[in-house]
């Protein structure tokens, strides 16, 4: 059985971040995604995905300090759906992705960094090494051997 999820989108609020006894932390924060297609009309629509994130441990903590509202980020995780009650004592489920990896995709004049090492070059690696290379071997894609 397999339950992976691999998003990339653009925050949509600063992470939010709760401690707990005993020192463990969650980190919750929105991410919205978008799929562009052509309506019946043969007219371009943007359709908007939100997704609710959450990260645990050292993740969370890293997410808190280096994510803000409307990055660009690749994140990767597992689908959770939990059950809760409300006030009135009503059964409510809330579905998440609780994430194992969370990348920032912004460049690194910006001040951020990768968060979670994956192994793989990072996007900001890429246009690096890309611009140190001769004219002839950039005709090669940059996006050729990304883990995405």
């Amino acid at each position: 059985m397999l339950n992976k999820v691999t998003l990339i989108g653009n925050l949509g609020r600063d992470p939010e971040i709760r401690h707990f006894e005993g020192g463990s932390q969650v980190a919750k924060f929105s991410l919205a995604t978008n799929e562009n297609f052509k309506d019946r009309n043969g007219e371009w629509q943007t359709r908007t995905e939100w997704h609710d994130i959450v990260c645990w441990g050292a993740l969370a903590e890293r997410v808190e300090r280096t994510l803000k509202k409307g990055q660009l980020v690749y994140v990767e995780g597992k689908i959770s759906t939990r059950k809760w009650q409300d006030k009135d004592g009503n059964d409510r489920y809330t579905t998440e992705v609780v994430s194992n990896l969370v990348k920032s995709l912004e460049r690194r004049e910006s001040g951020n960094t990768a968060i979670a090492d994956t192994g793989f070059p990072s996007i900001e690696d890429k246009f690096e090494t890309t611009s140190q290379k001769t004219p002839e071997s950039q005709t090669a894609s940059v996006d050729d051997d990304l883990p995405f």
